[in-house]
């Protein structure tokens, strides 16, 4: 690698400034309250009667407070004299396997133990019907067994299509609870069709299994539960698109644009499906969503520890490093691939030996005529953007941006190699 390094030993790397991001950021302050309040308004526990057994669907992302989310509607419904028990909904999350799912949700916090239910996980299912073209429609066959269920999952803008519903309640029922051959039909003819076939599958999995309602949030700029809602299955298309709606006018951003560097310290299956949110980074792994910064280049320096060596994702970086290389399990991510079909996610981008010859690759395969005067933002990950770092270039634009706050005076840029360990 000494080549590369005489390559690289001339690029500059900025000083750096420590900015707070000031977010609009409305937040629920009693979650418990909030959820016995939303199911109670929506008129929904009258359809569970004595002895039903209810199944609560749940699923793999790591939707704000979801142990406790579980836990009220658990509590709900034994209050009405259910059975409730929890069925992991999340494709093919988890290894696409019934320990593996079970091991997901106990990672998120949703144990038996502190939701008073138990968990039947299962990687069998029942095809409640098909689409027109043929497109099978699966549910879990726990879920389709059972005299009544309810979904939980978090509304927000999904990282691949765009439609009047995307990530939420109705791909909860399309894809979750389809378990691995649901998402692996859903996804079967690309995001293309998406936002199409997510709502005409759920359609069909409402017309044939005892959905009941579903509890949705929406999120804040911090992850923070801004509103929880109990929406009954009938209202699902209605209610839906508007919560969506609520969801994209909340979601933080980078309040620079255009980027000539995005450095991410981390990405993983726990921040994103697709490792960091393309809504954030504005770098999309299909051409059917849009969005965010006009993003020139971006330098991965590291995967969470929680991602388990799942990379999904690298392959929307440019320049990654030897570290990440090495952690990467390469099976879990490929599977993602194969089941939505989007193989440029798991490609491989260039890795350089050091987090800081990587910076500096990223810096020069910028294109700039002035490569001492780089735009380059660095967050920790695309969940944490309220602290993040800007070079010096960017403060002009920090200091004319109200909602922006300078934290520090600019430093020298650090790297873990450099046993710098938080940049938050």
């Amino acid at each position: 690698m000494k080549i590369i390094e005489e390559l690289l030993q001339n690029v500059p790397l900025p000083r750096m400034v420590k900015v707070r991001q000031k977010f609009h950021a409305p937040e629920v302050s009693d979650v418990p309250a909030a959820v016995h309040q939303a199911i109670q308004e929506a008129g929904v526990l009258s359809r569970i009667a004595k002895g039903d057994r209810v199944a609560i669907a749940v699923g793999s992302r790591g939707v704000a407070d979801i142990p406790i989310l579980v836990r009220e509607v658990v509590n709900t419904v034994n209050s009405v004299g259910g059975e409730p028990f929890i069925v992991p909904a999340m494709g093919s999350h988890g290894g696409a396997s019934a320990e593996g799912q079970t091991e997901v949700l106990e990672q998120l916090g949703v144990t038996e133990s502190f939701i008073g239910a138990p968990i039947l996980s299962s990687m069998d299912v029942v095809e409640a019907g098909r689409l027109p073209n043929g497109l099978p429609v699966y549910v879990d066959k726990y879920a389709y067994e059972a005299d009544k269920v309810i979904v939980i999952n978090r509304i927000k803008p999904h990282t691949a299509f765009r439609g009047p519903v995307e990530s939420g309640l109705m791909k909860m029922i399309t894809i979750g609870l389809g378990k691995q051959k649901g998402a692996d039909a859903a996804h079967a003819y690309s995001f293309k069709y998406m936002a199409e076939h997510v709502p005409a599958m759920a359609r069909i999995t409402l017309s044939k299994v005892p959905i009941i309602f579903g509890l949705g949030t929406i999120e804040n700029a911090y992850d923070r539960p801004a509103k929880i809602v109990a929406v009954p299955a009938e209202k699902f298309e209605e209610i839906e698109p508007q919560l969506l709606l609520e969801a994209k006018a909340l979601m933080p951003r980078i309040m620079f644009d255009p980027i000539d560097v995005l450095v991410v310290d981390e990405i993983g299956k726990n921040i994103s499906g697709d490792g960091m949110d393309p809504n954030i980074t504005g770098r999309y792994g299909t051409p059917y969503a849009s969005g965010g910064p006009q993003v020139n280049r971006i330098a991965v320096l590291g995967l969470t520890e929680k991602t388990h060596g799942n990379a999904n994702g690298i392959g929307l970086a440019d320049v990654t490093t030897r570290k990440v290389f090495e952690s990467i399990e390469w099976e879990k991510g490929y599977a993602n691939a194969l089941t939505s079909t989007v193989v440029s996610m798991v490609k491989l981008p260039m890795f350089l030996e050091t987090e800081e010859l990587a910076v500096k690759a990223a810096i020069k395969i910028s294109n700039l005529f002035d490569l001492s005067k780089v735009r380059l933002v660095r967050i920790h990950n695309t969940l944490e953007l309220e602290n993040i770092w800007i070079s010096e270039s960017l403060i002009p634009e920090a200091r004319a941006n109200e909602d922006i706050e300078i934290l520090t005076e600019p430093v020298p840029m650090h790297f873990s190699e450099h046993r710098y360990v938080d940049i938050s």
